[in-house]
């Protein structure tokens, strides 16, 4: 039975209402309802569906974090974008709103290098300073246009935090997931899945996933993720540091 919760849709693409409503009755009602009975968790009721602006049709690849930023200005909907950050640069490298913002930081840094601008071990702020960046995005609202530009669904493997229990409501959130990647993939089961960090791994048990294409990494607040060969690799093409692309 579908909780009476009210999540906000008005973000959502058309495309998606139907596939949202029925993942969300896999969910237990009292759950969903207790959830909304409290303001505790990010990033609410009226952001929580955002990634899902993005069109079915449109959806290449879909790029699992684990939870929510654990900030309210920062939270927003979408795996990895903090609603925080303005500017990306500063005159000392990246700005200290991005150097607060440890996962982007990290795969900012990771691109950089992927574009052949730092070395895998030069990506202190002093080099980042050095770089000539009047070709890359200024923003982050910029740069993440540039990831729904190319049609990444940026989804958490949780779509929700609260204090002390991201394991607890990953488990309570997979059969939503699980039937948002059935309906996802009946659509174009030639997406790549991009899977970062222990929790976002999990997703692989949901579904008979072996004949998708699928990138696994740690999660991006580990250091080690700047010069993940896999990760630099599959990201070079792309291009999403630069303005436009």
């Amino acid at each position: 039975m579908l909780s009476t919760c009210h999540f906000n849709f008005e973000a959502v693409d058309s495309s998606w209402l139907p596939c949202l409503k029925e993942a969300l009755s896999k969910i237990d009602s009292n759950y969903l309802e207790k959830l909304c009975q409290t303001d505790h968790w990010l990033p609410g009721s009226e952001k929580i569906f955002n990634a899902f602006s993005l069109p079915v049709k449109q959806v290449n690849y879909v790029l699992f974090g684990e939870s929510p930023y654990p900030r309210a200005k920062s939270a927003n909907g979408f795996a990895f974008w903090d609603a925080a950050v303005k500017d990306i640069w500063s005159t000392t490298g990246l700005s200290k709103e991005v150097n607060r913002a440890t996962s982007l930081r990290n795969i900012i840094k990771m691109l950089l290098v992927a574009e052949g601008l730092l070395q895998p071990d030069q990506t202190s702020q002093q080099h980042i300073a050095q770089l000539d960046k009047h070709l890359l995005v200024q923003t982050n609202q910029e740069f993440f246009n540039n990831f729904l530009r190319q049609g990444f669904l940026l989804l958490n493997a949780t779509p929700v935090l609260q204090p002390n229990q991201v394991k607890k409501d990953a488990l309570i959130w997979q059969p939503f997931i699980k039937h948002v990647l059935n309906y996802l993939l009946q659509k174009n089961p030639d997406i790549t899945l991009i899977l970062f960090g222990q929790i976002a791994n999990t997703i692989d048990s949901l579904l008979d996933l072996s004949q998708v294409k699928k990138l696994y990494a740690e999660h991006p607040y580990n250091i080690s993720f700047i010069n993940n060969t896999k990760v630099i690799g599959f990201f070079r093409p792309l291009h999403l540091l630069l303005r436009g692309g």
